[in-house]
């Protein structure tokens, strides 16, 4: 066996990064073990197209909860782009008319409202849900970087009951219902319940308000913003900053086992050892390797993402239906395509029954019109951008057993964002150089395979309240970071890790502190 380390790290993703650079800061000797050719997981930017000089970012894409406290504490060099445009929603049954949230203009937004609903109030009526929400971000997301909180404190914190009530006890959709009166606007809202999340807006297991909670809280205000230079500069700035403190960061070596007692076996035989091990791969995958290193108890469940994403390159923006809004308007913020709280619980509905909803909701957005350096200097003249569709309700059931295919539920995507356009999607693809079409969609099978994803899920399981019972044993550093994986001497991470989920470095830093507190005993 190789010689022992502080902290090995089974996993080279974002959160395997901000937990190397941590424990390397501090003094410990940590090793980073990532099978693929690089590092940064699924928070990379490559170029898809042989021959096309753009740079995107494949899977993850916009940034909201990554804590201004790692970015300082690791003097990372990241630019992230606040962007103006919130969304733009054309009406499924009339996409001349569309509401376009303007975060610079509230009175046109108000017109907006107006104009695509008939409503004049509902425009002050979303505002306002929105403004319910804000207590929650200011009082929960300044503890996302510390020991988890108990439920009275953060629920007191909060200082509503009946916002924490509406949100944390009872199913989303009631909460939507009473604050909005269209569908649309219900819709609107809703879909932040659902990115990589399978549910209706009444499931009473409440795993739509977890997704939601998250993404209404990220950086205290719940804006969501642009990195600049794609996804991959966060990735790589987190790499400086690990290599840079001494972490040692290996590709190319896949871990096949590891024993609770922080011994793990590579591919080609080689074991190194560790005084505490890090996973930054789901739950479910660490379960795995811990049986196949010997350890036992029971299987844990295979998670189940619920997810399509394509990836586009245009010659140009798609002329749309509604002419009173400019596409460089509506396609810079999040463009939402058949998303009324109707359409997304039918939706459910159909996939729950085995196929594809018609029409598949999604949203989609421009990266490149808030950061166009993703793009070379040829392609940037010519007025290309790139466009990104997220497609919700497709669970991973799906495509599992062969079913359904990638093809199927792009033509799915594709019909779904045809019908609010003035034009179809493909007449504005741009081509590589062969004449192929720059289009690759990415389903929760592909994300299993390449990047060991179980179930395709971009959460590696269900999303945890990022908060401690009142009542919950909070005895060790695992348990009070939220980072426990259940066996003594390893420590969860990554996105499986409680509070963990999208590209934060929140389950990184936690299993860090935790860590340096285990090593200093």
């Amino acid at each position: 066996m190789s010689a022992s380390r502080d902290v090995v790290i089974i996993g080279g993703g974002h959160n395997a990064l901000v937990a190397a650079a941590y424990l390397a800061r501090a003094g410990r000797t940590v090793t980073v073990l990532e099978r693929q050719d690089h590092v940064g997981g699924a928070a990379v930017s490559e170029r898809p197209w042989a021959g096309v000089d753009a740079r995107l970012s494949r899977y993850s894409y916009l940034v909201s909860l990554l804590p201004r406290t790692v970015i300082d504490d690791l003097g990372l060099r990241i630019r992230l782009e606040r962007r103006r445009y919130s969304s733009y929603t054309p009406l499924p049954d009339d996409p001349s008319r569309g509401i376009l949230i303007d975060n610079a203009d509230a009175a046109a937004t108000a017109a907006s409202f107006a104009r695509a609903t008939g409503d004049a109030d509902e425009a002050g009526r979303f505002a306002r849900f929105s403004e319910r929400l804000a207590p929650l971000g200011a009082a929960l997301f300044p503890t996302v970087t510390a020991p988890l909180p108990r439920e009275h404190d953060a629920r007191a914190a909060v200082g509503d009951d009946a916002l924490w009530e509406a949100v944390t006890a009872r199913p989303l959709g009631e909460f939507l219902r009473d604050g909005l009166q269209t569908d649309i606007a219900r819709g609107i809202a809703f879909t932040d319940g659902l990115i990589g999340t399978f549910a209706r807006s009444d499931d009473t297991s409440l795993r739509q308000n977890r997704c939601f909670l998250y993404h209404v809280i990220g950086g205290g205000t719940g804006d969501w913003d642009v990195p600049v230079g794609g996804m991959g500069a966060v990735s790589g700035e987190l790499e400086r900053a690990a290599r840079g403190a001494g972490a040692e960061i290996r590709t190319g070596a896949e871990v096949v086992a590891a024993s609770p007692d922080g011994e793990v076996t590579l591919a080609d035989g080689e074991r190194l050892g560790a005084r505490v091990l890090l996973s930054g791969v789901g739950a479910a995958v660490l379960d795995r390797l811990l049986r196949a290193g010997g350890a036992a108890g029971t299987e844990a469940p295979t998670p189940e993402g619920a997810q399509i994403k394509v990836n586009m390159l245009l010659s140009r923006l798609p002329r749309l239906r509604d002419t009173a809004v400019d596409p460089r308007a509506a396609f810079a913020g999040t463009f939402h395509i058949n998303e009324t709280l109707s359409q997304l619980d039918a939706a459910y509905d159909r996939a729950a029954e085995g196929g594809i909803p018609d029409p598949l909701p999604a949203e989609i957005y421009c990266h490149s019109l808030t950061d166009p350096s993703i793009l070379g200097p040829e392609l940037r003249a010519s007025g290309a951008q790139t466009l990104t569709l997220f497609g919700l309700q497709v669970p991973h059931r799906l495509v599992a057993d062969g079913a359904v295919d990638r093809d199927a539920l792009w033509v799915a995507a594709q019909r779904s964002l045809d019908a609010v356009l003035a034009e179809p999607i493909a007449d504005v693809l741009h081509r590589t150089p062969d004449g192929s079409p720059c289009v690759e969609a990415r389903t929760t099978a592909d994300l299993e395979r390449d990047l060991g994803m179980l179930g395709g899920d971009i959460f590696h399981g269900d999303l945890s309240w990022p908060w401690a019972a009142d009542d919950e044993p909070l005895e060790t550093p695992a348990d009070r970071w939220g980072v426990s994986s259940g066996v003594e001497g390893v420590l969860l991470c990554g996105s499986s890790a409680r509070r963990g989920g999208a590209v934060s470095g929140i389950g990184g830093h936690n299993a860090a502190m935790a860590a340096l507190e285990m090593l200093s005993r």
